[in-house]
């Protein structure tokens, strides 16, 4: 047997998204463009739900944890990435791949349940006002938000340890330009089936649940909507989800194309992957603050304050 295939591997190679000099330049400049981009609106957005008063909600509770992911998801990768590129050194230890792998996962699952909650938050706005108040208390938000949480540690656990619990010999490049879960799969040495049903039972888990309240919460609000007798109650209703409605097509629409995607077309997954992970992140809080007049005018109040 070869000596390599012997090796215990100890540090992936991430062979990152080109070669090319000048493709290289334009992706750090877009990968650091979009992350201050991110890393402010998302800090702008915590800080405003935590300092304005109007904002103290469970809508903006709720949105105040989808910042936290979205920053935690992007802080996890981009300047991981941009390192590599700026550095041209491609190696991750194994367990900071492992460390990797545990954020991106914890980040996005948690951000799967949390869209979900939103959704049943904005079900019960619209569809059942009268007791909106009685029903999403704080205690109920906090829960609520405990469990998106440790719903995302969980996933991230189980998808963690069954991907780098496998024995991994030799070849150590993974053909990304982070650690993701199918791309580690396929450098595996050994049978990888168990990995994969497991990884597929908690992808349905983490993945199927949330949409199913969110599509559920939606058939709701809409059957309410289409009741309304009036055009500026359509009007009202359609505009205290719309911005949730948004983020949600782009972040499941992203989420089933990298799946949809066939492994043999590596490049389209990392492209796909770029969005989702990269862009994603920072057109959230934009959407948010574009489409709401609140989160405007409690931008003009901390402007007003200082």
């Amino acid at each position: 047997m070869n000596l390599n295939n012997q090796t215990w591997v100890t540090e992936f190679l991430l062979l990152g998204l080109s070669d090319d000099p000048q493709t290289q330049l334009l992706l750090i400049i877009l990968f650091l463009g979009v992350y201050l981009g991110t890393v402010l609106g998302s800090l702008l957005l915590i800080y405003l739900v935590l300092t304005d008063s109007h904002l103290h909600t469970p809508m903006y509770f709720f949105l105040f944890h989808l910042s936290l992911a979205d920053l935690g998801v992007s802080t996890t990768i981009v300047p991981q990435a941009l390192f590599h590129m700026l550095t041209r050194k491609k190696a991750i230890s194994f367990m900071g791949c492992a460390a990797q792998l545990f954020f991106t996962l914890h980040f996005g699952s948690t951000q799967c349940s949390l869209l979900a909650v939103m959704s049943y938050d904005r079900y019960l706005a619209i569809c059942d006002p009268m007791h909106y108040s009685l029903i999403m208390t704080g205690r109920l938000c906090g829960y609520l938000a405990l469990v998106c949480w440790v719903c995302g540690i969980v996933a991230s656990s189980v998808d963690t340890v069954f991907t780098l619990g496998l024995p991994y010999h030799g070849d150590n490049r993974i053909a990304h330009f982070f650690c993701d879960v199918p791309v580690i799969l396929t450098l595996a040495s050994g049978d990888t089936h168990k990995a994969e049903i497991a990884i597929f039972f908690m992808g349905v888990v983490i993945l199927l649940t949330p949409v199913s309240l969110i599509l559920v919460s939606y058939g709701f609000i809409i059957v309410t909507v289409i009741r309304m007798k009036t055009t500026s109650g359509r009007l009202k209703a359609f505009s205290t989800c719309g911005s949730h409605l948004l983020v949600v097509i782009l972040f499941y629409g992203t989420l089933i194309s990298s799946f949809m995607t066939p492994k043999t077309l590596r490049e389209q997954m990392k492209q796909v992957a770029v969005f989702f992970v990269v862009i994603n992140p920072m057109l959230n809080p934009i959407i948010y603050s574009l489409r709401n007049k609140e989160v405007k005018r409690a931008f003009k109040n901390a402007i007003n304050r200082k």
